[in-house]
């Protein structure tokens, strides 16, 4: 959508006074117009979350300074211009401009980016987002992204698991609860401890904790605030089972039909730097809301390293090793992808 914005009109008129010739010589008025190019950027968050204050709100106003105001993002959160699943293809097919998503949301869209998600990848969500621009770089999962152009790929740091009054210490802990779940990958280890996956996204969790449609939820800490979960559950079990990320993308069209300068602003905003920049927010608010948990009095157990845990690590290997399989049923090389992404963590260590 583009608009026309008058930069200025300069009017100035000599008067005659005094002494002056009667003779008044006019300046005539000129307009100078520019193209000014707005981008509808939808997600699901809520306006207040500090993804969106502190992220998202910065990068577009910045986009606009770039440009000097040949760009404007206007920002529309809360899944109001499109659902939650559906973001990505939203964008895809320009129904927005630019959007942002979590790849679990629709299921088997995008299977080699969420074995990133994998337990045991990453330990943080800055790592994470480095783990993913290195794929995407490398051509390992770039596919699964051309019908749009990419911005970002972002991690959001570990899952846990949020309860009321049901402490969760081992798998048996869980057998019969139903837990939210945010992707195929964590709904498969969720279903190898014997509960029940319940997929929705962020925004219904509040609702289903409250009327009892779930017991409990598998979360990164950040949204528990921002959706104030934190006013029904009280129980956490801090355990790195699962680790959700997101795609922010733009149509390709609306990308393409830029001129070239235009172009460049929103290229050196985006990438790997933007995914860092977003995923350290992530980080510093999942500390936040976890002491912030804490500093209520809620019961926290950890269970820093699963894999090597005997009572935990063998329905993460069979939740993990179910996700593998379906991968490659589809004719998907998931075991040499799950190999390099191993081996791009450890470079990725921060």
């Amino acid at each position: 959508m583009k608009t026309k914005t008058h930069l200025g009109i300069l009017l100035t008129t000599c008067i005659a006074v005094t002494g002056c010739s009667n003779n008044n010589e006019a300046v005539k008025a000129s307009t100078d117009t520019v193209d000014v190019t707005t981008l509808r950027f939808s997600h699901f968050m809520t306006a207040n979350d500090n993804i969106n204050t502190e992220a998202l709100e910065p990068w577009a106003k910045k986009i606009e300074a770039d440009s000097n105001g040949r760009i404007k993002v206007e920002i529309y959160p809360s899944a109001t211009l499109s659902k939650p699943g559906a973001t990505y293809d939203a964008t895809a097919k320009g129904i927005v401009d630019i959007g942002m998503q979590a790849q679990g949301y629709t299921a088997g869209r995008f299977p080699l980016t969420q074995i990133a998600e994998l337990p045991g990848i990453t330990n943080s969500a800055q790592q994470q987002s480095c783990i993913l621009h290195k794929l995407y770089d490398e051509g390992v999962i770039a596919d699964e992204y051309k019908d749009t152009h990419l911005l970002a790929l972002i991690g959001t740091g570990q899952g846990a698991l949020h309860t009321v009054d049901k402490p969760i210490r081992t798998p048996a802990d869980m057998k019969g609860l139903r837990i939210r779940q945010p992707s195929a990958v964590a709904s498969h280890i969720i279903e190898a401890t014997g509960a029940a996956p319940v997929g929705m996204p962020a925004s219904d969790t509040y609702t289903a904790l409250q009327r009892g449609v779930i017991d409990g939820l598998s979360f990164t800490w950040q949204p528990i605030q921002a959706f104030r979960l934190d006013e029904l559950i009280n129980t956490h079990t801090n355990i790195p089972f699962y680790n959700s990320t997101f795609v922010i993308s733009m149509n390709k069209d609306k990308y393409d039909r830029l001129p070239e300068d235009l172009k460049k602003v929103i290229d050196d905003n985006s990438g790997a730097a933007l995914a860092a920049n977003i995923s350290k927010v992530f980080d510093v608010s999942n500390d936040k809301a976890m002491a912030a948990a804490k500093e209520k009095g809620d019961v926290m157990i950890d269970i820093p390293d699963p894999l090597n845990d005997p009572n935990w690590k063998g329905p993460l290997i069979e939740g993990s090793q179910k996700y593998l399989d379906e991968v490659n049923a589809t004719g998907l090389d998931a075991d040499a992808v799950y190999e390099k992404i191993k081996a791009t963590s450890k470079t990725c260590a921060v």
